[in-house]
């Protein structure tokens, strides 16, 4: 497929730079194949189903975006996936300043030795403190906000809680996984009441989820890969679930992407690891039924994604209507609930 099939006109407006107040009030938009609805996130109790079960991601978002000298040279680097302790991959900026064994001062303590030059200015970075490493990344590091967000205002205190979903809990990511962005103590005690159930995984959302489709066909685009994990309790219970009739509805593409990577023999199993898993029109899912997520990027591999679940047709159409309706899009704006 031309990744070109999946671009489309998205005005500047309607890109959210700071999200509703309360979360829940955020805007939804519900589309089945039989048409659409325009909602607000309060209505998602009653759009679902006693027996059915939300599937959210507990990942939580640190801050990952450093900026570093070495002698008089300046280095971005936003962090990608952690391989130990104090090792991480990292997308960086002035990559070619930088060279195997550089050491590079990020402050607050922080220092950075450079052990890998990868493809597409990744660099392998072993981090070093005196007092800690974690300590001293967490006061050197900012909220890494999405480049739609951040090339228009400064990053700020707010985005240090309006960044997080109520059910971060295992730090790791540097992405949210945005979706869990609108979910409230009040909506989740309206989800209780009306019989639906609750799980937890856990996806690492990692910076390439930011990063364009460059290839011109969808078979030549390579995902980076992310560490997720599924518990066999939790697998066992969503497969009991669907047995019974409910249906397993994913908090976004991260909850559904490591799902879907969980599935053998056409059950959910138990899943830690890494995935790559890119979801294109024509894949078969295995693991979900549903899906609540945000409005993506146009050639994005979540638009993509959202496309394998409900059509092209119908999300051109769903997406016509939001633009033409005001609703707010990507990481800060309001979410849809797919039904297929």
């Amino acid at each position: 497929m031309l990744v070109s099939d999946f671009d489309f006109e998205l005005p500047a407006e309607r890109i959210a730079l700071r999200p509703v107040s309360p979360r829940d009030s955020a805007r939804m938009l519900e589309v089945r194949d039989s048409g659409l609805a325009d909602l607000v996130m309060r209505d998602l109790p009653a759009r679902l189903q006693p027996g059915d079960v939300l599937v959210v991601n507990d990942t939580r978002v640190i801050p990952a975006q450093f900026r570093g000298r070495r002698g008089e040279a300046t280095v971005g680097v936003t962090l990608h996936k952690r391989e130990g302790a104090a090792r991480w991959w990292a997308f960086v900026k002035n990559v070619r300043r930088l060279a195997v064994a550089d050491r590079v001062d990020f402050g607050s303590g922080l220092f950075g030795v450079v052990e890998e030059m990868g493809a597409e200015g990744a660099v392998l970075w072993r981090f070093e403190a005196d007092n800690g490493v974690e300590a001293a990344m967490m006061a050197a590091g900012v909220m890494p906000l999405p480049p739609y967000i951040a090339s228009k205002r400064a990053v700020d205190d707010r985005d240090a809680e309006d960044y997080q979903t109520l059910h971060a809990a295992k730090d790791g990511a540097v992405a949210a996984p945005t979706a869990g962005l609108h979910f409230t103590p009040e909506l989740w005690a309206a989800l209780a009441a009306r019989g639906v159930g609750r799980e937890v995984v856990t996806l690492h959302v990692g910076a390439g989820t930011f990063l364009p489709v460059k290839a011109e066909r969808t078979e030549d685009h390579v995902m980076h890969s992310e560490w997720g994990e599924v518990p066999g309790d939790v697998a066992a219970r969503l497969n009991a679930a669907r047995a019974a009739g409910g249906r397993v509805v994913a908090v976004g593409t991260t909850s559904l992407r490591v799902l879907e990577s969980a599935v053998e023999g056409g059950r959910i199993g138990a899943f830690s690891g890494d995935t790559a898993i890119f979801i294109t029109p024509g894949y078969r899912f295995g693991a979900v039924d549903g899906l609540v997520t945000n409005f993506h990027l146009p050639k994005s591999t979540l638009f993509m994604l959202v496309s394998a679940l409900m059509s092209t047709e119908v999300m051109r159409v769903a997406y016509a209507h939001a633009i033409e309706h005001g609703y707010r899009f990507y990481s800060y704006g309001d979410g849809s609930l797919l039904l297929p």
